[in-house]
């Protein structure tokens, strides 16, 4: 199987003078997830954690709405990428079939299997009201996640996302050149290790678009906590979800953009943002 970090020659120019040397860069492959025999995507990402990938992929475009609803999962490598063969149960492959002879053309990849503006932006799945949390800990799982990036720590480029719990601290880590597939398969660990998703909080290293907020909703996660900024759409989508939004997490504090209520201390005004000064 293809290693995640690939080791590069090149020439640094610093300083006024010229060096050879070598760095770590992140691979990036085609990744084929197929059901039943058939392409559904092809998406481009790190050789990692795949297995997670395929399950977490398959929850978060609605293929499957358990992962015991696949029945077998293949990793196979190609010269030109790996495929992700998935083998669905008869029900849910028989659904797949009729959804995908309603699509007119081939799909891109941000947004795979659909063929409509109103599916791009479908509704997120209602997060339940779950546990509320206090600054201090919000603070302290945003903290804990560089340390336990890996390949970020020998390449610097690539996303990650997390999942903490007030009794387990960061449960799951999942990196990726692309920030939707690192929350791909975080969704796939969870669901391996059927880790219950309602008492925690999704760390989020990138910005915050809407498919992020989707997927967070089909973890089933009340708190999402990102570095940095999120789109309109993704508030608006966090909001109707019951999702609380936090981001712009830096080590003073972080702004909530959602449902200040969960997180101890918020006070509801006018702004629609709360900044919380840890």
């Amino acid at each position: 199987m293809r290693e995640p970090v690939h080791q590069a020659q090149r020439k640094v120019w610093r300083n006024g003078a010229l060096s050879d040397g070598a760095r770590l860069i992140p691979e990036e492959t085609a990744l084929a997830l197929t059901y039943n025999g058939g392409t559904y995507a092809v998406m481009m990402g790190t050789p990692e954690d795949l297995g997670d990938f395929a399950v977490g992929f398959s929850l978060s475009e609605g293929v499957v709405q358990s992962a015991d609803e696949i029945e077998t999962l293949d990793i196979v490598e190609l010269d030109d990428g790996i495929e992700l063969r998935m083998w669905l149960k008869s029900e849910k492959a028989e659904r797949l079939a009729e959804r995908r002879r309603h699509i007119a053309g081939p799909t891109g990849c941000g947004l795979c299997g659909i063929d409509s503006i109103a599916e791009a932006v479908r509704p997120a799945a209602i997060v339940p009201a779950g546990r509320a949390f206090t600054p201090r800990e919000i603070m302290a799982a945003v903290a804990a996640v560089p340390p336990l990036q890996e390949i970020n720590h020998q390449t610097r480029a690539v996303h990650a996302a997390a999942f903490w719990t007030k009794t387990g601290g960061i449960v799951a880590l999942r990196e990726d050149v692309g920030r939707h597939n690192a929350l791909d398969k975080l969704a796939g660990a969870l669901a391996r290790d059927k880790v219950a998703t309602s008492e925690g909080m999704v760390l989020l290293t990138s910005r915050v678009s809407v498919e992020m907020v989707q997927k967070t909703a089909a973890i089933g996660a009340p708190l999402l906590v990102a570095v940095s900024a999120p789109t309109a759409l993704a508030v608006k989508m966090a909001d109707a979800a019951g999702i609380t939004l936090a981001a712009i997490a830096r080590s003073d504090g972080f702004e909530i953009f959602t449902h200040p209520e969960r997180v101890a201390g918020a006070v509801a005004g006018k702004e629609s943002a709360y900044v919380i000064v840890a």
